[in-house]
């Protein structure tokens, strides 16, 4: 797993290297600098090759701005041609910055200042005739609204053509939570410097951020022990380990029995999704347990899946029928919020003492009353969307995207269950554990129907696995399963759901050698 810091975690790795390991902050910066260079004239080399047109440096006047100097003077001596944009007086610099400034300065480094209201203009023209830009403006640092001059350089920036590569973090992200500070830069790869930072993992922040590479400062990342870190960003080795195989003599009800309470009139197919997502991924036994009318209907479409048809005069007894034997309950999909559907969810969650996944609308059941969850018995997993966690919470979407991490902790805090909450960049938090960050995926999964594979994925794997292992393990073979099917079709759109299911055995068996997660 990789570690994933706060800016002012990273602020404090930063101040330890110099204080505590007395390595001087000119080198670090020349450090972080020489790396971004690296990648950037990788980049393009792959891209095509070298052109005349210049690399457009846009700098500020903090030490982002100093990295941006770093940059330009090691592209230039690799025969790329450079111009810097400087948008702060020289007499500005300080530091570390200053002495950057004045190392391109000295070796006669071409040099535009933009000082103007209107030099956003010139940026424009240098943008149209050039082959990338670096974004280097703002840093971790920045925590206001951006205005001004600045807000229409960076306008200029998202105008161009050419590639963008952004220092640390796109300038205009919050560094911890991934908002748009009034507006920001839109990447095409973004170099952050020794670790992730949490804005990078938002789905906000992914959409800004582009490909992201770690460069590292030229001193052990792991000193971040040193000052802690915020979450844990996990890959394809870290599920593996967490899987492990099976054993020989595993048998049909030793490997799981799930039980779907889903499905209800017009919405049969979620239910078929949860089992097929479950099967798929390991359990031995899926049942689908749902009122008579969507049971019927359920029992001409079923092959390896069974059927359980709830007594709606006697709910609670046919589900403590329907649920000896069984190892977890994925309740919800399709299921829906009238009197019966309350019922049959409440015993399960109250009275049965089994792991059980919410998920969809037995989420719903509990909008504005997520309190009420932390009087489950036996272990719970949480699965909401945005829109879903809004609903649990009181508060928008909107502002569950603002901040993630926080909307994330908060629910954790009020339920007292794992939580994972879904999107771009899936998040699963647990009680007194650091949340988890899966960056796997595709847009592909923007489809109706892979909720419900997932949370089939999620039930099975919890049948042998701690709830917090097995949501980040269903939440990054799920995105794999996506995966599979876009390098298959080169697509990245036009999955269906049930596609997402059965690729599930070709992620599981790809896990051991897929790439890296790194760059996102």
């Amino acid at each position: 797993m990789r570690a994933v810091l706060s800016g002012q975690q990273m602020r404090q790795f930063d101040r330890h290297v110099i204080d505590a390991c007395a390595v001087p902050s000119l080198v670090l910066m020349e450090n972080a600098g020489r790396g971004a260079a690296d990648v950037i004239d990788q980049t393009l080399e792959q891209a095509g090759g070298r052109c005349r047109a210049p690399v457009l440096v846009v700098c500020g006047s903090g030490n982002n701005g100093g990295d941006g100097f770093v940059v330009a003077r090691h592209l230039s001596a690799r025969g790329w041609p450079v111009v810097v944009y400087l948008a702060a007086a020289p007499d500005k610099l300080k530091g570390d910055a200053r002495a950057n400034y004045d190392g391109w300065a000295g070796l006669g480094g071409r040099l535009e200042l933009l000082l103007g209201e209107d030099d956003s203009t010139r940026l424009v023209q240098g943008l149209e005739h050039s082959s990338a830009v670096v974004d280097a403006l703002f840093g971790t640092g920045l925590d206001r609204e951006i205005t001004g001059r600045y807000r229409k350089l960076i306008e200029a920036i998202n105008q161009r053509d050419a590639p963008c590569f952004s220092l640390d973090i796109p300038s205009g992200l919050h560094a911890n939570t991934g908002a748009v500070l009034g507006v920001a830069v839109k990447a095409d790869v973004t170099i952050t410097f020794a670790h992730l930072k949490l804005g990078l993992v938002s789905s906000v922040g992914a959409e800004h951020a582009g490909r992201v590479h770690v460069a590292d400062l030229g001193v052990p990342g792991g000193l971040f022990h040193r000052v802690g870190s915020s979450a844990e960003l996990v890959e394809s080795d870290d599920v593996r380990a967490l899987l492990g195989t099976r054993p020989l003599g595993e048998h049909k009800a030793s490997a799981g029995r799930v039980v779907a309470l889903a499905g209800g009139h017009g919405k049969t197919g979620a239910a078929l999704l949860v089992a097929r997502g479950a099967l798929r991924a390991g359990a031995g036994l899926v049942t689908v347990a749902t009122f008579p009318e969507a049971a019927h209907a359920l029992e001409a479409r079923v092959l390896e899946e069974m059927t359980a048809a709830i007594d709606p005069e006697q709910i609670e007894a046919s589900l403590e029928r329907a649920l000896t034997g069984v190892h977890v309950v994925v309740a919800g999909p399709g299921f829906g919020l009238d009197e019966r559907a309350r019922r049959a969810v409440r015993y399960v969650l109250f009275e049965w003492e089994g792991t059980k996944v919410l998920d969809a609308d037995a989420l719903s059941q509990f909008a504005g009353r997520a309190t009420e969850l932390a009087g489950a018995r036996g272990e719970l997993i949480l699965t909401p969307h945005p829109g879903e966690m809004g609903r649990l919470l009181g508060i928008s979407p909107q502002q569950v995207e603002q901040d993630r991490f926080a909307a994330l902790a908060h629910c954790v805090e009020l339920t007292g269950a794992t939580v994972l909450l879904k999107g771009p960049r899936t998040l699963v938090g647990a009680p007194d554990r650091p949340p988890l960050v899966n960056a796997a995926g595709t847009p592909a999964l923007a489809t109706g129907g892979a909720g419900d594979v997932l949370a089939g994925v999620l039930g099975a794997f919890a049948c042998h696995l701690p709830p917090r292992d097995a949501a980040i393990s269903a939440a990054h073979v799920h995105a794999r399963a996506a995966e599979c099917w876009s390098r298959d079709t080169k697509g990245d759109r036009g999955l269906i759901a049930h596609e997402i299911a059965d690729c599930i055995p070709r992620a599981l068996a790809g896990l051991s050698r897929a790439r890296p997660t790194l760059p996102l």
